[in-house]
């Protein structure tokens, strides 16, 4: 894989907290750390679509709750 496949995301600022999303196929996302860029997780684009909806209706928040 090369570097040019990996896309930084619009949402990541400058510095060092990056995320990066490649889509090598309309089946795959992978999406990996600046800080750790040999850590990648891979998903569907259903799947990625079903977290980001529940994470911005809430139903995540109990996740960060100490």
């Amino acid at each position: 894989m090369s570097t040019h496949d990996w896309r930084k995301s619009s949402f990541s600022g400058e510095g060092n907290a990056c995320l990066y999303v490649s889509a090598p196929d309309n089946a795959t996302i992978r999406l990996r750390e600046s800080d750790e860029p040999d850590t990648i997780l891979t998903t569907t684009p259903t799947a990625l679509a079903a977290l980001i909806r529940s994470a911005k209706a809430g139903r995540l928040d109990h996740l960060g709750a100490a």
